[in-house]
């Protein structure tokens, strides 16, 4: 067996890669719809002066909208069909979630295996229409009232405007969420997941293009450029390191005879990451604070004169952004913890198939033991993520260093790419299994 497995992993090359079809017809689909999407987000609105829209946007992409902007992959600041992108979907997910927490209905569907996932992912559904409808009509209406000195963004404001700004803008939504579905489905990686890493690495050129500009004429300084390029490089490497981290927790199983023969007594490890979490922390967190900032930055110039200084007081770089930011993050690292990883049913399977900890009663104990580690390498990601996220801010509120080098941009290229190279991976090794499967079964017959 153990000459098996070194021959897989010795197999995984550019030969079983090429051999192995399912997952090249999973890589083409998954490039082709990422295609589609990039291509839905130059399709502007119907009734935007694109030219005024860019003179107001550039005015506030240092803000908030910037990095709403990243988020969308440009399609904001274009003011396209998918200028919402994926993020009412994010906030209907967000919603579901804490109510399978908090709800008992909701939890015990939860429970419900197959069936229950549809329905709740339907419920989702449902809820990203709705978020969808709100925050489309507000940018319709903060649209009419964004203004320039050549004249208004919107060329025919009215009724009609704000109709089918509402229609497109939630018919992008429901089409990426949608996308990102079949992505998961028929393709390679998590689809929203991918969607976002699209619009973030396709932005990465100009935004490196815009940096280097910066460099040209005097606004930073080439020393600060370099400095900022080896941080980036820097950054990418502690989040690799951080990723792949785990704590191994040895796992035991006692010996027992079934009839002559002796069965059991291996040893192996329960794996526990430092970030179990991932990047959906920094996604939920930015995807809570985007919005309501954003519909406060569009109406704070013809709105009442309160909503300009709370758009002040939540401005990029801020300390009470920055407080927000962080107390979202760090609550989203210990919520989504306790939804993927349960200490209890961890535990109790351990029992059921016999396992133990060592030095650690089975049962009640074992889950305790399993929620203190979990609780102690959770604070650990959470000031993680925290630091990722905010240090990065600091640099970009005080430079105007573009956001795709912000922390939470390169932690979500990197995850993303991290996962779906390790499923390439999987479905190679699944590959290799059903070659060596179907080659026993004809040494079998012969």
């Amino acid at each position: 067996m153990a000459s098996a497995a070194e021959q897989l992993a010795s197999n995984l090359n550019f030969g079983a890669f090429s051999k192995a079809t399912e997952l090249k017809k999973r890589l083409w689909f998954t490039l082709g719809a990422l295609i589609v999407y990039r291509l839905g987000t130059y399709i502007p609105l119907p009734g935007i002066d694109p030219i005024i829209l860019r003179d107001i946007f550039s005015q506030q992409a240092g803000g908030i909208l910037g990095m709403f902007n990243m988020f969308a992959g440009g399609a904001l600041g274009r003011m396209t069909i998918f200028a919402l992108n994926i993020m009412p979907y994010i906030s209907a997910s967000i919603i579901m979630q804490l109510m399978t927490s908090l709800s008992p209905s909701m939890a015990q569907l939860k429970k419900e295996g197959e069936t229950g996932r549809k329905k709740i992912n339907q419920y989702t559904r449902y809820g990203t229409v709705i978020i969808a409808l709100f925050q489309s009509y507000g940018i319709a209406v903060g649209l009419e009232g964004m203004t320039a000195s050549q004249g208004s963004a919107v060329i025919d404001p009215g009724a009609f405007f704000r109709f089918t700004t509402v229609v497109t803008l939630v018919g992008g939504t429901i089409f990426l969420m949608w996308l990102g579905e079949q992505i998961t489905a028929r393709g390679v990686g998590n689809g929203i997941s991918l969607i976002i890493f699209a619009g973030i690495v396709a932005e990465l050129p100009s935004a490196l293009a815009a940096t280097l500009e910066l460099g040209r004429t005097g606004a930073l300084s080439t020393l600060f450029i370099a400095a900022l390029l080896i941080g980036a490089v820097g950054v990418i490497y502690g989040i690799v390191f951080v990723e792949r981290s785990q704590r191994k927790l040895i796992v035991q199983y006692p010996k027992r005879q079934v009839g002559n023969k002796m069965f059991g007594g291996e040893s192996s490890h329960l794996p526990l990451k430092i970030n179990t979490s991932g990047v959906i922390p920094l996604i939920f967190a930015s995807s809570i604070l985007l919005m309501p900032i954003t519909l406060i930055n569009f109406t704070a110039n013809s709105g009442p004169g309160f909503l300009t200084t709370v758009a002040a007081f939540l401005g990029r770089g801020q300390p009470a952004y920055l407080l927000m930011y962080a107390t979202f993050i760090a609550f989203f690292a210990f919520f989504y913890t306790s939804v993927v990883f349960n200490p209890a049913d961890t535990a109790d399977n351990l029992k059921k198939y016999g396992g133990f900890i060592p030095g650690i009663r089975p049962g009640k104990n074992t889950a305790d033991y399993l929620n203190y580690v979990l609780t102690r390498l959770t604070v650990v990601g959470a000031a993680y993520l925290v630091l990722i996220a905010i240090l990065p801010e600091l640099l970009i509120a005080r430079f105007s260093v573009p956001f795709f080098f912000g922390g939470t941009s390169l932690l979500i290229v990197v995850s993303v790419t991290l996962d779906t190279v390790a499923q390439v991976q999987s479905h190679l090794l699944a590959h290799q299994y059903e070659g060596l499967v179907k080659k026993s079964r004809l040494r079998g017959r012969r």
